[in-house]
């Protein structure tokens, strides 16, 4: 093999690991910002789950509400005057 060859070998070794070096440099940036979304997305879904396990808590407190002020609607009408004038 000539050294002109050997060089060329070289050469082109050099531009692969360059090439390598920078597709590792963008894979990297790549994976950083993966990494950033992911938390991003990561804290939104708990602030979700914390605003919907509010909802839900507050949804309960209003059924019990509801359910507390039927009841007593229930007992006004089927009470008679009399029943309701002796609860007084």
């Amino acid at each position: 093999m000539g050294n002109d060859l050997i060089k060329k070998k070289f050469d082109d070794i050099d531009k692969k690991i360059d090439f390598m070096r920078e597709f590792c440099r963008t894979l990297q940036q790549g994976n950083k910002e993966l990494i950033s979304k992911n938390k991003n997305l990561e804290a939104e879904l708990d602030k979700r789950n914390e605003t919907e396990e509010r909802f839900s808590e507050q949804e309960a407190l209003i059924q019990s509400k509801i359910d507390g002020l039927l009841k007593k609607l229930d007992y006004f009408s089927n009470s008679t005057p009399d029943d309701y004038q002796s609860n007084m």
